[in-house]
């Protein structure tokens, strides 16, 4: 999610009231990006190295004492001869080394034998020989830049994408791999081999006649072209994808869903434009239909890719409301997972930042009372989204639905929360009080809200950040206190 005028228009739209309170909430969605871009586990790692043979089942070689240990020196004479059985035996030696626990991938790169292994990946008929290079190829591209850089240069791009059309699986599926690797270095090895123009034939390899465990490195590849930022990926590129990805949505794999929901969720954390050729894929209602299933592999990127959704435009963001995003909300808000709880609270906190019409459908389908009791013992982070969505809607709401808030209860976890150890949530806290009186004062209840706020006690919290050591905190406290319960206030509360 980028943080621009142009991104952040809608925001900045219905938060007129507080300038400070505008550029602190940028900074907070900038710095909480940021933490969202936590990578996958293991299993979703941008890159794999390759110790094992990826499927016994798609895979004939047999790896039984094939190869006796010989010295990198001797392998280099054994590559450059014109015999295939010494040239393959090398090259399995190569692979082998490549799958220690601290593979020597500078060694064999300054050993000047990358060249040739592109080589063998053309050796069409002698597919042992090409497997072997591509493996060995792959490992190499899962190391660093520099690294991948090396089999870029020696044109091992062009040789992977010729075996994408081999005739052998196993040959086609380490194609796979080692573009995924490449893929998944960053956004310029990325944009080097969409322009190759490699995603077709990858794409093209999505068929249910694949083994469901080929097409799962397939959606693995082509999730790592939907990744990083700075540039993200190209629309056109995108667009190419996208189709195949709403089919992929509906499949019955677990694995190939969830891979699916990352490539989705990685578009959706580019900017508005991204958002917006995903949105008109019409992939948000199967992403709400996947928010209620109860496997954590999918249900986090949905989960994070709606939430990136409404971070978008308002008509984006009413898209996703149309999909249904809020019916489920309730009860991932409850979600026992923290991290579901947290994602399902940034969710939250952005529709709130809406116009009046959104924060209406947020009370309509009842988000208030699960707000509430988040705040009161939800997870701390999630508490913290949830106070922003507060500050919102005491922002951009109108006077009838700041004031349900308070008949819902907010008030009382909103001051418990001042003494959260954050002071950019206690800022946020007191900036929402501020909002609610003068919320009042136009209804002419600023006395009865003084009188609430007095009977949770709320006056002496207030009171007590007044002398906080962060000047940004005491000084709202102090105007908060001033001016609702000094003088002429304190004498009509305590009367």
């Amino acid at each position: 999610m980028s943080t621009t005028n142009e991104e952040n228009k809608h925001k900045n739209l219905y938060k007129k009231k507080s300038k400070k309170f505008l550029v602190i909430r940028r900074k907070i969605i900038e710095m909480t990006v940021e933490i969202r871009k936590i990578r996958k586990d293991e299993q979703f790692l941008k890159r794999r190295n390759i110790c094992f043979f990826p499927e016994a089942s798609l895979s004939p070689v047999k790896d039984k004492n094939m190869v006796t240990q010989i010295s990198l020196k001797d392998i280099v004479e054994l590559i450059q001869s014109d015999d295939l059985f010494l040239q393959l035996k090398a090259t399995k030696a190569v692979r082998k080394m490549l799958c220690k626990k601290v593979p020597p991938i500078n060694q064999i790169i300054e050993s000047g034998i990358i060249p040739k292994l592109v080589e063998f990946l053309y050796y069409h008929d002698t597919p042992n020989l090409q497997f072997e290079s591509a493996w060995a190829l792959t490992n190499i591209a899962s190391g660093t830049s520099e690294q991948t850089k090396a089999v870029i240069d020696a044109n091992g791009v062009q040789g992977f994408v010729v075996l994408l059309s081999s005739p052998h699986i196993h040959i086609c599926e380490q194609s796979v791999w080692a573009l995924a690797n490449i893929a998944g270095d960053g956004s310029v090895y990325r944009d080097t081999l969409i322009n190759f123009d490699v995603i077709p034939p990858v794409l093209s390899l999505v068929k249910l006649s694949n083994p469901v465990s080929f097409l799962r490195k397939v959606i693995w590849t082509l999730s790592n072209f939907c990744k990083h930022k700075n540039p993200s990926p190209p629309l056109d590129a995108v667009k190419q994808m996208l189709p195949t990805f709403t089919c992929l949505l509906q499949h019955k794999d677990e694995d190939i869903i969830s891979d699916t929901c990352w490539a989705i969720y990685y578009l959706t954390n580019a900017t508005h434009h991204h958002i917006q050729v995903v949105v008109e894929a019409g992939v948000l209602p199967r992403l709400v239909e996947l928010l209620f299933t109860n496997e954590l592999s999918i249900l986090t990127p949905a989960v994070r890719a709606m939430g990136n959704v409404v971070t978008g435009t308002e008509e984006q963001t009413q898209m996703a409301i149309s999909a249904g995003i809020l019916s489920v909300l309730p009860q991932l808000l409850h979600h026992p997972k923290s991290l579901i709880q947290n994602e399902a609270a940034w969710t939250l906190s952005n529709i709130a930042v809406g116009p009046c019409s959104q924060i209406q459908q947020l009370i309509t389908c009842g988000l208030i009372p699960p707000l509430v009791e988040l705040l009161e013992k939800g997870d701390y982070k999630a508490q913290k989204e949830g106070v922003w969505a507060v500050a919102s809607i005491t922002m951009g709401g109108t006077v009838q639905q700041v004031m349900s808030m308070i008949q819902a209860g907010v008030l009382k976890p909103l001051l418990n929360l001042l003494s959260i150890k954050d002071n950019t949530t206690i800022l946020v806290i007191l900036e929402s009080l501020t909002n609610f009186f003068q919320t009042a004062e136009k209804l002419g209840e600023k006395e009865k809200l003084g009188l609430l706020v007095k009977e949770l006690k709320g006056v002496e919290k207030i009171e007590a950040l007044q002398t906080h050591e962060d000047n940004m905190v005491s000084r709202p406290a102090l105007a908060l206190i001033e001016k609702y319960f000094s003088g002429e206030e304190l004498e009509d509360l305590f009367r």
